[in-house]
């Protein structure tokens, strides 16, 4: 304690600092409410740590909850394959339009393009076969195909096909198209030259506005070659065993290919082991030999690895796979083994439903009981008979749900044919 001069005790003077202290925690307190009352919702406070840190203003947890919400699914990659193309388009067509492309129209030489307007422009044929003897070369044949084409719409064009076979069997001839060796004459060449000549012929095909051969036939002879009407007589067979035509076929499929031309391996399961030609007669033309798991079949198996466009059913019938049917309107032939045991989905067309062989059937009930069995191109030779089948299928369709559903998928195979071959857009 100190003291006064006169020696009276002094208190010590310390209020002006105890004054200063108050002052300054005053001021810390304000400073503080006011942070406190003015800081952002959901601001960090001094200790929140780093990792802790909220959004920025206007990405906080409920807002990106919200945002996601309202965000649209990413869309998802539409299927651009043939197949889903085909798919798209068969759901936008009327039934009559589906029915369509299920049938095969001919045209003959010496017949004008314009007698297939209607069934082309009208009633949607989506085929058509140039059959006859067309000696116009390469130029003549062209005129008519491109006259056929612009019937067809722009964006579904006509598959044009033909029977090229060689020999006997080659319904285009004169100017630009080279006179063809039978196919025993091609059988007897190296598969590599037999390749080099099928796109040389391929080529002449193509110019003249032919996408599709109706070659080659794959049939093994299994009887004497003179008492075989249909193939050996005729030497339309390869004339080797079945490993040999197999061979040969997938050189011919492939050189065909080489210049744009795509091909049809016929006449499954093979019309070598009968005797009467289907073209022409309903006799002799019983198989009895022929079985699933034999070198015949095997032949057809090994021809269609090439992917050839479609597969061509015989109509003669075969006693161990369906003794009830020909092969055309036999099920087991064609859902159960080709379809079901193979696994083929591609186009299964016919030879000619206006044949001999079938001449017992009524023309309305052909093309049912083809498309029927899970086939899908009808493929008629004589003209009139292409409004009873195209009347046909469209009565059963219009009538039979089951039934139209399989012209629905018939059509679909079609056109995911015409997509692959770009004639489809």
């Amino acid at each position: 304690m100190h003291h006064s001069r006169t020696g009276a005790p002094v208190t010590p003077r310390r209020w002006p600092a105890a004054l200063a202290v108050v002052c300054v925690l005053a001021v810390l307190t304000a400073a503080v409410l006011w942070w406190v009352a003015l800081r952002p919702s959901g601001a960090p406070g001094p200790d929140t740590p780093p990792a802790a840190s909220a959004p920025a203003e206007g990405q906080d947890g409920q807002a990106s909850a919200h945002e996601d919400a309202d965000k649209e699914p990413a869309p998802e990659p539409v299927d651009d394959s043939p197949r889903a193309k085909a798919q798209r388009a068969v759901e936008a067509m009327s039934i009559e339009e589906r029915v369509g492309q299920l049938v095969m129209a001919p045209l003959y030489a010496g017949t004008d393009p314009s007698a297939l307007y209607d069934l082309i422009a009208n009633q949607h044929v989506g085929s058509v076969l140039i059959i006859g003897n067309w000696w116009s070369g390469t130029a003549g044949v062209r005129q008519a195909t491109d006259v056929l084409q612009s019937y067809a719409p722009a964006d579904n064009r006509l598959l044009m096909t033909t029977d090229q076979e060689g020999g006997l069997v080659q319904h285009l001839q004169g100017p630009g198209f080279d006179t063809m060796p039978t196919a025993v004459d091609q059988g007897a060449m190296s598969t590599d030259a037999l390749r080099q000549s099928a796109a040389v012929w391929g080529s002449q095909l193509n110019q003249a506005g032919i996408n599709v051969d109706l070659a080659p036939v794959v049939g093994t002879v299994t009887v004497d070659r003179g008492s075989n009407a249909p193939i050996g007589a005729l030497y339309r067979d390869f004339g080797l065993d079945a490993q040999g035509n197999a061979e040969h076929a997938t050189a011919f499929i492939d050189g065909m290919r080489d210049s744009g031309v795509e091909t049809v391996i016929k006449h499954f399961p093979g019309l070598g082991g009968v005797t009467g030609n289907t073209d022409f007669t309903a006799n002799g033309i019983l198989d009895t030999t022929t079985t699933l798991d034999g070198p015949e079949i095997k032949a057809f198996l090994t021809a269609l690895q090439a992917d050839p466009s479609m597969v061509m059913m015989s109509l003669a019938t075969y006693q161990q796979i369906d003794p009830n049917n020909p092969a055309a309107f036999s099920s087991t032939l064609i859902d159960g083994y080709l379809r079901g045991t193979v696994g083929y989905d591609g186009v299964i067309t016919s030879d000619s439903l206006s044949a001999a062989a079938l001449g017992g059937c009524d023309p309305r009930e052909i093309g049912v009981r083809f498309v029927d069995a899970g086939a899908d191109l009808a493929c008629i030779g004589a003209a009139d008979y292409v409004q009873p089948i195209l009347d046909g299928l469209n009565e059963r369709a219009a009538s039979d749900q089951a039934f139209a559903e399989k012209v629905t998928r018939s059509a679909i195979r079609v056109m995911t044919l015409k997509y692959e071959m770009g004639l489809a857009q």
